[in-house]
């Protein structure tokens, strides 16, 4: 998997993408992550990636000459399943849109900055427009880097625990249980009888039992989809 981020501060991402999981998959060469200096497609004198809104508006907007030129050089390039726009009015970002996008070859995200990009960008060259939620960020940096985040982690032999992954809270809608670890007894509160008990299949059930719950109180919207 190839994963091209575009960005106007690319000096946001270096640290985040170059650690932990990211790091080791990409010495895996399970995923290649680059990213690029939006400014290095823009030729005036002073590098100009956006420019004043028609309409009188307040703000800046990105323009099209940088970024058709950066995109258009990618696709000619390799093969891209999605270009996708971080945008506080794309669709909300959730554990089943990081699936798809783990089993797809290569994608490019363009982070968003100012306020916003040019539409003829919108309409010609994007393909998903993507939201971490309702707020408004300085630049869409952070929402690239959660995303590629979360989708590395799900691709095979990224993390030495495959199922981990498969057992995250979301998979199934539901939040995950509570999960404990040694000592059994701790300033006299002990783990549940049930983890300790050797019996899987009481174990299983008792998991369950408890991600439902603890949707039900922390997220009941949740369980509103799952139905």
């Amino acid at each position: 998997m190839r994963i091209d981020i575009i960005s106007v501060v690319p000096e946001l991402l270096e640290s985040t993408l170059n650690q932990s999981i990211l790091r080791r998959a990409q010495e895996k060469g399970l995923v290649e992550i680059v990213v690029h200096n939006l400014h290095d497609y823009a030729h005036d004198k002073r590098k100009t990636t956006d420019d004043y809104p028609f309409g009188g508006e307040a703000g800046m907007v990105m323009k099209c000459e940088p970024v058709f030129e950066l995109i258009e050089k990618l696709q000619s390039e390799r093969d891209y399943d999605e270009v996708i726009f971080t945008s506080p009015d794309g669709i909300t970002y959730d554990q089943h849109e990081a699936n798809r996008l783990s089993t797809l070859g290569n994608i490019i995200i363009l982070c968003g900055h100012y306020k916003g990009i040019d539409f003829r960008i919108r309409e010609h060259l994007i393909t998903r427009e993507i939201s971490i939620g309702d707020y408004v960020l300085t630049g869409g940096e952070l929402a690239a880097a959660i995303i590629t985040d979360s989708v590395v982690r799900l691709i095979p032999g990224a993390i030495g625990d495959e199922e981990s992954a498969l057992t995250d809270c979301f998979q199934d809608d539901l939040l995950a249980p509570p999960v404990y670890t040694r000592p059994a007894d701790f300033r006299g509160w002990k783990v549940p009888d049930v983890l300790l008990s050797g019996n899987f299949a009481e174990i299983e059930k008792w998991k369950e039992a408890q991600a439902y719950e603890r949707t039900k109180q922390l997220r009941p919207d949740l369980l509103e989809k799952l139905e």
